[in-house]
């Protein structure tokens, strides 16, 4: 039963990146879906089994995140409650899910290759997006979703993927990991994203931090990346080129696409909220009397948690990044590589973008998390072994006659 649950989970997981692909109004309903599925099988594997595991302490800031969310829009008397806060409930039981079924490290590497699988579909389909109408649009995101969003979601999967090619045994699957570097590196240059260009160079770090490779291998690694940047560099649209290109000047002009104000204005709602906060998924709210209607999302995770959560909140969500970090430290060799830059490229993801209750996000942290227990274990285990104390035995004397 526990294998036809994780198989619902792989399912969910797969769907996460191309949500937006296969949409209702107002809701994305293959994720739902699947979701909801793999919830119900999960439940009735726990039944069957009757074996529930301990949580970490990543699993009780999450919880307590939640449960702060919704006292929130009690206490601040919402009219309505926020779809956001839903989704928090629906992250945590993605979270709940993720380590009561992924007990193996096997597992763990698949639900990774789902996400990678996952991503391929939408970042082909930006690609054919960019054939059909090369010269009629300036950025490309396929589906409608936000390009931003997109080219985060397609960063994360490079080391992801890189770390997965190292991994397995298959060298059929050794290949199809590799080959999503320059699909993926394509497809987020075509979203136009500077966030996600700089999220990506972060990501490829995976590469040069993992090189102990055979010569052959460094020399296919090489060409890889190779390949990947000519593709970039030769079929990139000039005016997306001329977006990314823009970059530093905005970082340097403090504007970073209007971001700053953004922020400014919400440490300065923040003030008067400082430990309550606004309540979930009240940012711009909270800005509009200063901003009117140039009023926008946070476009920073933290700050729009802090704002929207106050302090409290924040200290919740930051135990929940910190006890993430902390249990990768405890990692060797290469997973604590892979694992360190992963958790890099995600917080680079978080910066600019209002993604603190992206699904992303969440399943990143919950499957290094479902790692650590049997990254240290073994060591743990060698250190805390009993010593055996054997007698020293004593030379034997034969007698001569």
């Amino acid at each position: 039963m526990t294998s036809v649950a994780y198989a619902g989970l792989w399912i969910f997981i797969f769907a996460i990146p191309w949500e937006r692909l296969v949409v209702l109004p107002g809701l994305s309903i293959v994720t739902r879906v699947t979701g909801g599925l793999a919830l119900v099988l999960t439940v009735l594997a726990i039944v069957v089994s009757g074996r529930v595991r301990r949580w970490r302490v990543f699993h009780t800031a999450a919880l307590l995140f939640v449960l702060w969310t919704g006292f929130a829009v009690w206490m601040l008397e919402l009219p309505t409650v926020p779809q956001k806060y839903y989704t928090f409930v629906q992250l945590f039981l993605v979270l709940w899910m993720i380590w009561e079924l992924t007990s193996t490290p096997k597992r763990q590497r698949g639900l990774m290759a789902a996400y990678v699988f996952g991503c391929t579909v939408p970042a082909i389909a930006t690609i054919l997006l960019y054939i059909r109408h090369a010269g009629m649009l300036k950025r490309f995101s396929a589906g409608g979703a936000d390009a931003n969003s997109l080219g985060m979601t397609l960063a994360l999967a490079v080391p992801i993927a890189w770390y997965l090619s190292l991994t397995t045994p298959s060298r059929l699957h050794r290949w199809v990991f590799r080959a999503f570097l320059p699909l993926g590196m394509f497809a987020t240059a075509l979203t136009g994203s500077r966030g996600a260009m700089i999220a990506l160079m972060v990501a490829l770090l995976i590469v040069p931090i993992t090189m102990s490779l055979s010569p052959g291998r460094l020399a296919a690694a090489i060409a890889l990346i190779c390949v990947s940047g000519a593709l970039v560099i030769a079929y990139v649209p000039e005016t997306i080129v001329e977006r990314l290109s823009t970059t530093g000047s905005s970082v340097e002009s403090l504007s970073l696409g209007g971001r700053f104000m953004l922020w400014k204005a919400g440490m300065h709602a923040f003030a008067y909220r400082p430990m309550m906060g606004y309540g979930v998924g009240a940012f711009k709210r909270a800005i509009t009397p200063e901003l009117g209607e140039q009023a926008l999302v946070a476009h920073n995770s933290f700050i729009s948690v802090l704002v929207e959560e106050g302090i409290v909140g924040l200290v919740l969500y930051l135990t929940m990044f910190l006890s993430v970090f902390f249990s990768v430290l405890r990692f060797h060799g290469l997973e604590r590589r892979f694992a360190l830059l992963l958790m890099a490229t995600l917080t680079v993801t978080m910066l600019p973008l209002t993604w603190e209750d992206q699904k992303a996000v969440w399943f990143i942290m919950a499957t290094l998390i479902a790692m650590s227990p049997f990254r240290y274990a073994g060591v743990r285990a060698v250190s805390q072994a009993p010593r055996v104390l054997v007698p020293p035995t004593r030379p034997r004397v034969v007698a001569r006659t």
